[in-house]
């Protein structure tokens, strides 16, 4: 978007039976299943255009990108390896690892958290877990099958060092992109009669 398109009137939505249908049957993809093709240079920068394209109170835009390939991923990954031994489970932290290294493309999310502003920070971290869905959705849009993940690594003190994430900010999440060899099975649902209130 450029400075002459602000101001102009955007479509109003219409009924689509394609994207209701896409979320009637969304699903995130096992990570460490995710295999090539996954979205080129090109079809990544237009992926992050659309998931840019989220609510944010106050036009902070507190989120940021790491677009990762394999090689970064795999060396992250062998970088982490002594602080997986450190863990509560070694084993499952280790494990955990391969939803790094298997997927062609990941974008790693940070919330940045803009402190002292009128929106709160509570909703600026929303504005960045609403980016990592929006991913997911532009991904799928273009075919490709999506994984929102965090684990361990994500909230480890040394890990975050490795990863560049600085003070004040977190890891909103890793959106891994590629393609799945076979669909993945349906999970359990909420029950929305135990979730939903109405008050008309």
């Amino acid at each position: 978007m450029s400075d002459d398109d602000l101001g102009q009137a955007l479509p109003l939505p219409t009924p689509s039976a394609e994207m209701q249908a896409r979320l009637a049957t969304r699903r995130s993809a096992p990570a460490q299943a995710l295999v090539a093709p996954g979205p080129s240079a090109a079809e990544v920068e237009h992926i992050l255009r659309l998931g840019a394209r989220t609510p944010d109170h106050g036009k902070l835009f507190p989120w940021r990108f790491v677009v990762m390939g394999p090689q970064s991923r795999a060396a992250l990954s062998e970088a982490l390896l002594p602080l997986a031994d450190r863990q509560a489970d070694p084993g499952k932290a280790r494990k955990v690892l391969s939803k790094l290294t298997a997927p062609p493309v990941s974008v790693l999310v940070v919330s940045t958290p803009v402190e002292g502003h009128k929106a709160p920070v509570w909703e600026q971290q929303l504005s960045a877990g609403a980016v990592c869905m929006n991913l997911e959705h532009a991904a799928n849009a273009l075919g490709y099958s999506a994984s929102w993940i965090t684990d361990w690594y994500s909230y480890d003190a040394e890990a975050l060092e490795l990863l560049g994430v600085q003070a004040r900010e977190r890891v909103a999440g890793f959106i891994h992109m590629g393609t799945l060899a076979e669909p993945p099975l349906e999970r359990p649902r909420p029950d929305l009669a135990a979730k939903t209130v109405y008050r008309i």
